[in-house]
Order: structure tokens, then sequence, then C-alpha cells
């Protein structure tokens, strides 16, 4: 109601007081659980009106050459969106629009240098004043550069390998910066292009060398900036480091799917729209490659597919409401598999199927990913050592919340008993740990008693036991009492067990012994701590004075 009543006209007295009301309860809503967002103010609508006229406002990188300027001409002619071209040539961009007729009031250019963190955030500044409050509908993260010739690794301004960062890095940070905006646009998508050789369950990932596979990220886990270059840490190899890069960016949208997709309504998706194998892409490719390549992929493999049609595809995720799904990875089969032999000389080459050109708008399908796509612990590193290398912010999660008042009530009250409680667990300490040590206390104890070791736990019997059960443990283990040594462990001789030294071995253990099934199983294991491998527990301490041969 208080957002509905300053939306109207905000004049006379009053209209402060209402700005400063609003303020407030978004201030206060989200600990009540409520999702409340600034209303526009009167001229920002207007001008939004009026700049847009009701179309939803899509980004795309990289609209200057190949994929992405295809797909900009096929949104705009559909007349229902405002693009804007991020890119890093605008003269070159102001030619490409006049020659493809792109409509002026709904193209605009921004510049976007990929090569370079500071210049993606000054992108989303200029993008955030220039819309004003209108909302980001989509965001198509398609630019990139293959390097797959250099014997040697380029360097981005940040240090980074070129690759990885203009294909993927600088769009885990554009995402990230314009997250919120997407969140408020209704039906908001957001796509990435990556690529078949990315997914290595199909025969152009996982059947042409190199393979992309990110191991265990021991580069980016180190920053991969110079001298590192790759994020598996291993010596530089172009045509891997773009494989890499698209496998990142699928594991990033199935991350986003996961995190945010229920929580803001925005589907998040990858896709590959076929080999454009006469792709600008290509332009760092020997000379040789670049001629056969395209007429490899036409004549023999039929996985060749023109820039006009790569571009309806990517358009049709943006655009289709079937694509309105979340965590997709989108692919087209292609239409029936013919036209080879003399046909396909005929046709220039147009043999139809098998994931190449043909099939039209019904071929869409969700494509299977492969194992490394789908590795939830390798993409939660991923996740936070791109961000570390990026400076990316996120959103904490937030998943939907019952708006049952009662809960709103009953938990307030039990989150601050719960907090009490912590506080007095955490002042008392448990068995096993000093007080105020927690659970860290009690795993420094276990790890003494221990020994460190998967083994017997004679080092423990003769020191580390007596740091977990204090001076008690010197009732059961004399320190006069000689022993083998062998390997670095104590080894003890098995004897007869009498009921007087049972009784003094049990009583430490009795006194300090907690409740519950984890406490039983510490207390198991100082058992086998004090026991060693040749004496239990309940062996009498005057039996021990023999050692064994």
């Amino acid at each position: 109601l208080l957002a509905h009543q300053t939306t109207s006209r905000a004049t006379g007295p009053d209209s402060s007081m209402r700005l400063l009301l609003l303020a407030l309860a978004a201030a206060v809503a989200p600990a009540a659980g409520l999702n409340l967002q600034m209303p526009a103010l009167p001229g920002q609508t207007g001008l939004t009106d009026a700049r847009f006229g009701g179309k939803k406002l899509v980004v795309v990188t990289g609209t200057s050459s190949g994929l992405g300027r295809k797909t900009a001409a096929a949104l705009l002619r559909t007349g229902k969106y405002h693009v804007v071209g991020a890119v890093r040539d605008l003269d070159k961009m102001e030619v490409v629009a006049e020659v493809d007729g792109f409509d002026p009031d709904l193209f605009t250019p921004m510049h976007c240098e990929l090569n370079s963190f500071a210049s993606v955030r000054a992108f989303v500044d200029e993008l955030k004043e220039w819309k004003a409050a209108k909302p980001v509908d989509r965001l198509i993260c398609n630019a990139a550069v293959y390097q797959p010739s250099l014997p040697y690794a380029k360097w981005s301004e940040d240090g980074h390998e070129q690759q990885m960062q203009i294909n993927y890095l600088s769009h885990f940070l554009l995402t990230s910066l314009l997250l919120d905006d997407l969140a408020k646009a209704p039906g908001a998508r957001c796509v990435f292009v990556g690529s078949v050789t990315g997914n290595d369950n199909t025969v152009g990932g996982g059947g042409v060398y190199p393979i992309a596979d990110l191991k265990k990220l021991d580069g980016l886990k180190l920053g991969a900036k110079n001298p590192i270059s790759m994020f598996d840490g291993y010596n530089f190899d172009g045509a891997k480091a773009y494989k890499d890069s698209k496998l990142c960016l699928m594991m990033t949208s199935n991350l986003l799917h996961d995190k945010y997709a229920k929580q803001t309504g925005i589907a998040f998706s990858s896709i590959y729209p076929g080999c454009i194998a006469e792709s600008p892409l290509f332009r760092e490719k020997r000379a040789w490659f670049r001629k056969y390549f395209p007429i490899f992929m036409k004549y023999i493999t039929g996985g060749f597919v023109g820039e006009e049609e790569a571009g309806m595809r990517l358009f049709q995720v943006a655009h289709d409401p079937r694509c309105s799904k979340s965590g997709v990875y989108w692919s087209w089969n292609g239409g029936p598999r013919e036209g080879r032999g003399e046909g396909a000389l005929e046709r220039d080459g147009q043999i139809l199927g098998g994931g190449g050109a043909g099939g039209g708008w019904d071929s869409i399908y969700e494509n299977d990913q492969s194992d490394k796509v789908l590795n939830k612990e390798t993409a939660a590193d991923l996740w936070k050592f791109s961000s570390l290398a990026t400076g990316a912010e996120w959103p904490a999660a937030n998943q939907p919340k019952s708006p049952c008042p009662t809960l709103k009530v009953v938990g307030a009250v039990a989150k601050a008993m719960n907090a009490q409680e912590e506080a007095r667990r955490k002042a008392a300490g448990h068995a096993g740990s000093m007080p105020g040590q927690g659970l860290a206390g009690m795993a420094e104890a276990d790890d003494t008693v221990g020994g460190g070791t998967a083994g017997a736990a004679g080092q423990a019997a003769s020191g580390g036991a007596e740091a977990a059960l204090g001076t008690n443990a010197a009732v059961s283990q004399p320190a006069s009492t000689p022993a083998r040594t062998r390997r670095g462990f104590r080894f003890w001789r098995r004897t007869e067990a009498s009921a007087p030294a049972e009784e003094a071995e049990e009583a430490p253990l009795a006194a300090a012994r907690p409740e519950g099934t984890a406490a039983a199983a510490v207390e198991a294991r100082l058992k086998q701590a004090l026991a060693g491998d040749g004496l239990p527990l309940d062996a009498p301490a005057a039996s021990r004075g023999t050692p064994a041969n």
C-alpha cells in the first residue's frame, strides 16, 4: 500500500514524508521477510516510458561480429526489444549497425572491454545511468576470443590469460553486477554461450584433442595471474584454454540456477548453437585451417551451421516461451541427415541433421551435460575462486519462506533462544574440549589422542591421552613402565586383568563420559588410544610392568 501511494504524483509538502516512510519500510522489510522495492520517481518513469515504450531491454556482448551480430539483428527485427550492444570497438559497431540497418531507436552501442574488469564495471555504471529505472530483461553473454595457435599466453589488463578473462571471468563479473537488475524484471533470462567443446560426453567435446578439463583448479586457486595461465595450473595450451572457458561458463550457468533461479525468477541457461565454421571466432587460426575447416564441416560431418541460423538459435533462447525454463543446456537436432555425395555439392555442402544446419524452430531440445559440467564440488571451487579473482559480490541465498505470520513470530523467539543456548554451550564447552573452545578444542584433543595416524594409538597412550583426560590418565599408565618401540609406535604385551585395576582404569573415563552417540564415538576413540594394539582397557595397571619381547 505504501509503495502504491508513493507512486502517485509526488508534489506538495507530503512528498518528502512519503519517500521517507517508504525508505524506512524498505530498510526494515528484509527482517520481516518482505521484498519491497523503491518505486521509480515520476521523472524516471517518464524517461523510461519515452525511451523504451514497453519494450524489453536486452544486453548482448560482442554484437559487432559473428554470432552476436546476427542475434542482435534477429532481436531487432521483432520490434519487441531494445538491444544494448556491449562492444570493444564502437567505431566498428557503428559501421556494422549502418550496414545491417539496425534501428537507432532500438539499438544502443556501449563500450565494454572484457579484457579489463575496470571497463566491465564502468560499462555497468553507464548502463544503469542510461536506462534509469528500466530493469534488464535479458543478459546474453556471447563475446569470446579463440587463440589456439599461440605458443604462449597473452595477458589481460588484470594479468589473466586473455581467453579466460574475456570469455569467462568478465562475464562472471558482469552477471554479478547485473543480477539485482535482472531480478526486477518479470521473466528475466540470462544466457551463456557454451560449446560442444566444453561438454566431453559428445564426439566434439570428448573426441577432439585437447579435452576441456579443469582438474583441481590449482591454477585458479593461486589466482590464475601471470605467469599462471591455465586454471588447471599446467602449462599454456591455447586451444584448451578456450575449451576450459566454455566449460566454466556452462558450470556457472548451473550454479546460478541452483542458487538464484527460485529466489529471483531468473531463467539461467547455456546453449550450443552449432559449429559456425566461418565465424570470425577462427580469425586467429592458421590460414589453411580457415580455408578447409568450413569445407570439412559442410561436406564431411554435416555439422556446419551458418551465422544467420546460429543467430536465430540464440535469439530463440532469449525469445521463445519454451526457453523460459532454468538450468538447461539448449541444443538443436537439425533436420534429417541427408544431402551427402553429389547432392552436397549441388547444395554447396548443406548436409542437414546431426546437430548441424536445418531442423528449424522446433528442433530445439534440452541436451545432456557431461559429468565435468555437473561436478558440484569443482563448481563450488570455481565459484569461490572466480569471485576472489574478479572481486564479484553475490547476494546471500534467500530461498522463498512461508508467509505464515505465526512462523515470523515463533521463529523470532526461537532465534533468540537459540542464540542464548549457543552462547551457553560455547562458554561451558563440552566433554573432550576446554571451556570456550567448543568443537575446536574437541578436535584438538581428538587429534592429540589419535596421534595424527589411522593406526594404533600407542603414542597417544604414552602422552596424548593424558592431554585429553588430564592427570587421571596417569592412573592407567605409570611413567616408569618400559616399552618396546617399533617404527615410532609403542607396543605392550597382553596380560590378565584384575577387578581392582579395572575399576581404577574406568574411573577417569566415567567421570568425563559425555552423553549421546557422538560422545560415545569419542569415548571409543579414547579407549582405543589407551589400549594400543595389544593391551585392552581393562588390563591391570600392575601387569603393565613387563615389556614385550
